[in-house]
C-alpha cells in the first residue's frame, strides 16, 4: 500500500501532466476579440467561430449588421477589433481613414445572390422578374448593403428595374430581407446563397455573376485590435483550410478563388 508521500508525489505528477496537456490545447494567455460581421455571413461566421474557439482557446464575440451600418459604428468608436465586410470598399475606406491596420486587408470570401421564394413554383429563372405574378420583391438597402447593390445591378442588367421599382421593399440588411420572405411580407426577394444553402425549401434562381459586379468580401484588422492576439489569430484562422471548408458549405467562394 502506497504511503502518503508516494500518493502526494503521484498527485503532483498528475497535476503537472494535466498542465502540460492543457498547454498543447490552449494559448498561454487566451484573449477575447470582438468582430463586426456583415449580415450575409452570419451562419458561416458562427460555425467558423465555434471551430476557431475550439482550436485556439480564444473567445470571439460576433456582432451582425449591414456593412454600411457596421462601418458607421466603427467610425463612432464601436469596440470592434476585426471588420468582416460584405464588400471591399468599406475596409479600404477604414484603412484610408486610419481606422485599420495597414497590411491586414484580405479577401476572405466571395458571395452569390439568389432570387428566392417560399413558393416552390414561383421562381423559375430570370423570366420570373418579367412576369406580373408577385406584389412585393425584397432587397437589402443598396446604399448600405452590397448584396442589395448587386440585386439592383442585376435587375438593371435585365432591364426590369424601372418596372419593378414600385414593388420593391427594402430591408436594412440581407437578414431582414430573408425575414420579409419568410413572413410573407414579400413573395420573393434577393438573398445570399449562404442563407438558403442548408436545405431550405422553396424555389430559387442563382443570379449569374455576369449580371453584377463581383461580391468580394474583405476583412481587416481594426486599430483597436492591433495588439489583440485573439483578433490576429482569428484573421489567420479565417483564411485557413478549416474555415475555407465552412465557407464552401455555405455557398461562398474562398478569398483565393475570387468566386470561381
Amino acid at each position: 500500500m502506497a504511503g502518503p508521500h508516494a500518493i502526494r508525489r503521484r498527485r503532483n505528477c498528475m497535476a503537472w501532466l494535466a498542465a502540460v496537456l492543457l498547454g498543447f490545447t490552449a494559448p498561454a494567455h487566451a484573449e477575447t476579440t470582438r468582430i463586426a460581421v456583415a449580415a450575409n455571413f452570419t451562419e458561416a461566421a458562427k460555425e467558423i467561430t465555434k471551430r476557431f474557439e475550439r482550436a485556439t482557446g480564444h473567445d470571439a464575440i460576433l456582432s451582425f449588421g449591414s456593412t454600411g451600418q457596421l462601418y458607421a459604428q466603427i467610425t463612432q468608436a464601436a469596440p470592434f477589433d476585426v471588420f468582416l465586410a460584405a464588400d471591399q470598399k468599406r475596409p479600404q475606406i477604414a484603412l484610408g481613414a486610419g481606422l485599420a491596420v495597414p497590411g491586414s486587408l484580405a479577401t476572405y470570401a466571395t458571395g452569390k445572390i439568389v432570387l428566392f421564394s417560399k413558393d416552390r413554383g414561383l421562381v423559375t429563372g430570370a423570366e420570373t422578374l418579367k412576369q406580373d405574378t408577385f406584389d412585393k420583391i425584397a432587397i437589402a438597402n443598396p446604399e448600405t448593403a452590397p448584396y442589395g447593390a448587386a440585386a439592383v445591378e442585376a435587375m438593371k442588367a435585365l432591364k426590369v428595374y424601372d418596372a419593378l421599382s414600385p414593388k420593391v421593399v427594402r430591408g436594412n440588411n440581407i437578414a431582414q430581407v430573408y425575414q420579409f420572405i419568410e413572413t410573407g411580407n414579400a413573395e420573393i426577394g434577393f438573398v445570399a446563397l449562404s442563407q438558403i444553402s442548408q436545405g431550405h425549401t422553396g424555389s430559387r434562381w442563382i443570379v449569374p455573376t455576369d449580371l453584377h459586379a463581383p461580391i468580394a468580401q474583405d476583412a481587416v484588422l481594426l486599430k483597436r485590435g492591433s495588439n489583440n492576439a485573439a483578433a490576429r489569430a482569428f484573421l489567420t484562422f479565417l483564411n485557413g483550410a478549416e474555415a475555407n471548408a465552412v465557407k464552401k458549405e455555405f455557398g461562398y467562394g474562398t478569398g483565393d478563388e475570387r468566386g470561381n
